[in-house]
């Protein structure tokens, strides 16, 4: 799936995605640590996966989007 970045916290390694539809979608320091990213700008368009549904939905890995 693809989102866009839209806050990121270096300290942390947290912050949220936007998905297509605006709906934001937060990630913990896990799944950024997945992606073997050292920086995430708002702005920049991201791949993620995710795990669950509804309120139990969660980011397990984001990387940048690559064409």
């Amino acid at each position: 799936m693809q989102a866009t970045a839209y806050t990121y916290d270096p300290e942390t390694r947290t912050g949220q995605v936007l998905l297509d539809d605006g709906t934001p979608l937060p990630f913990d320091a896990p799944a950024f640590d997945a992606g073997g990213l050292r920086l995430l700008r708002p702005g920049q368009r991201v791949r993620i996966d995710v795990e669950g549904e509804g309120d139990a939905r969660h980011i397990t890995l984001v990387t940048l989007h690559t064409f």
